[in-house]
């Protein structure tokens, strides 16, 4: 790759290995991308972002293979309800476009949530920043790279 995303430069900062997945054809769509690339939709993450009442904001991953759950997701920051961000609103705000979010390198400051099915295994895969590329990191380099909870938010399959 010829130019590198800024969650890729901050990993490279920090000293963190991973590796950069690219699936050609501009897919957003995360079951997708999973199946063309021979991956686990349970270990491939959306990156969802969210506002709060206060217009604090929130990111929340979840595996591609389910989606989230906004009741949960809001309890588990202290909130009563969280709305998803328009599309319109993901580059000004979070200098991202829909399908190329990265829970890294936001424009404003969130505070990140990730599945707790993250600990099922040992690595996982999340968008690098632009439509079509992914990091693949290990589940134990998270703590590095990101302030971060786990916790149950996923809808029941």
């Amino acid at each position: 790759m010829e130019t590198k995303t800024n969650p890729m430069r901050h990993l490279d900062k920090l000293k963190i290995p991973y590796e950069v997945v690219h699936t050609e054809g501009g897919f957003t769509n995360g079951m997708d991308i999973a199946r063309i690339n021979g991956q686990d939709p349970n270990r491939v993450f959306k990156t969802l972002m969210t506002v709060g009442k206060e217009k604090c904001y929130y990111c929340f991953m979840v595996p591609v293979s389910g989606e989230l759950d906004l009741k949960k997701a809001a309890a588990s920051v202290g909130e009563k309800s969280v709305s998803m961000l328009k599309s319109d609103q993901l580059l000004p705000l979070m200098g991202y476009v829909h399908g190329g979010c990265s829970p890294l390198c936001t424009k404003r400051p969130v505070r990140i949530t990730i599945d707790s099915t993250a600990q099922d295994d040992s690595y996982m895969f999340f968008s690098a920043g632009k439509i079509g590329w992914q990091l693949r990191v290990s589940v134990s380099d998270l703590p590095k790279m990101m302030d971060f909870q786990f916790a149950d938010i996923r809808k029941p399959i």
